[in-house]
């Protein structure tokens, strides 16, 4: 059954403004879209194409699945995946003409192993660790896997094809560890080249290195949550500033309301009592559409013409929302916005991720599947 009594809109038209703006930025750098978590939410083989479209040339995904999803659906950029741990399927990988991360000797040689089954090289990014402590291979780890690289190069199971790595702070623009750790990483590189590699990518700048720190951009810029008009440094700068427009809105109907005196109580536990006369409007999301527990008392919502709030607890499944005395136009059907885009007015997955004390990346990646994703303005709707 197709009903639900709410949506994700994802916008194609914003999500090509955003690549126009940061291929724009990236100057001679090309762009690949980070596709990872199911486009961040706004889904990935849709968002994938429409990227694409607008001028991306390679898509980025976190996960294994992620990528052979991609393929299966037919979409055939090149296509970077980086996290995988032993005995995953990289012979199916090679197969789909995929381009893996490595960090490490023993995802070389697991690479290295499926290249001699699927009689085709594998196109690996040598990762190094720059300063993030994360994935890639420390500075005393990095000689030993260029050296195993070459190896494997010169026996031709393994093509380097990218030397990668991430920034730690490049949200922060005056912070000097992105200077340091761009110096580690061009070191790094000339290490790899010293042995004989000739990387055709050297990538290390995501959202944040994209849009504040150009000496990053190198050959390959890889931005994701600015793809979807989201801000990696709302501190410095909100999206609007950056020239970035917000790809989804999440809307549900109003399916209750009711008019209660000042000092009603609401909600479970009682966390919320209202202040005046109010009209009350139930909104179907809750936690279990990955709304934020802790945004009760907080998370912004607006209903035609007024901007409200979360009050009391949020449930499960439903929210209940405050609009004072002044709501009595309200009615059932009306249309809630808890995210999209500020310049219409809306509350903004910043917004939400203020009023829970995170980050608007976890606002979107967390929204359930239960949640239709409607698209819109999409040059090919298939």
């Amino acid at each position: 059954m197709s009903y639900y009594p709410a949506r994700a809109v994802v916008d194609h038209a914003a999500i090509r403004a955003n690549v126009e703006r940061l291929r724009a930025v990236a100057g001679a750098a090309e762009v690949m879209a980070v596709v990872k978590a199911d486009a961040y939410g706004h889904g990935i083989v849709p968002v994938s194409r429409t990227a694409l479209a607008a001028g991306a040339t390679w898509l980025g995904v976190a996960q294994l699945g992620e990528a052979l999803e991609l393929r299966a659906a037919g979409v055939d950029a090149p296509l970077l995946t980086w996290i995988y741990g032993p005995g995953a399927p990289l012979a199916e990988a090679l197969a789909a003409d995929l381009d893996l991360s490595a960090s490490a000797p023993w995802a070389l040689d697991e690479l290295a192993a499926a290249a001699r089954v699927t009689g085709r090289a594998a196109r690996v990014h040598l990762k190094a660790d720059t300063g993030m402590a994360r994935g890639g291979a420390r500075p005393t780890q990095w000689a030993e896997l260029v050296d195993h690289a070459a190896r494997l190069a010169a026996e031709g199971t393994v093509d380097v094809v990218g030397v990668w790595s991430h920034l730690a702070r490049g949200d922060e623009p005056a912070e000097p560890t992105t200077a340091t750790q761009l110096a580690a990483f061009r070191d790094a590189v000339a290490t790899a080249e010293r042995a004989g590699l000739r990387p055709d990518v050297r990538h290390l700048a995501a959202s944040s290195g994209t849009l504040f720190h150009p000496d990053t951009h190198l050959d390959l810029v890889r931005p994701g949550v600015a793809l979807y008009g989201l801000s990696p440094a709302p501190d410095v700068a909100d999206a609007v500033a950056l020239g970035l427009r917000a790809a989804m809105r999440l809307e549900a109907e109003v399916v209750h309301v009711k008019d209660v005196p000042a000092g009603t109580p609401v909600g479970y536990g009682h966390t919320y009592t209202t202040p005046s006369a109010a009209r009350l409007a139930l909104v179907p999301l809750g936690y279990g559409d990955g709304i934020p527990r802790h945004a009760g008392n907080a998370g912004p919502v607006r209903v035609g013409r007024h901007r409200g709030r979360v009050t009391g607890r949020v449930s499960m499944d439903q929210v209940v929302v405050d609009l004072g005395p002044d709501g009595a136009d309200v009615s059932v059907g009306d249309r809630a916005v808890l995210l999209g885009d500020a310049r219409d007015g809306d509350p903004t997955a910043q917004d939400w991720a203020d009023a829970a004390g995170t980050i608007s990346y976890e606002i979107v990646t967390r929204l359930g599947s239960r949640i239709p994703r409607t698209h819109v303005s999409q040059e090919d709707p298939s």
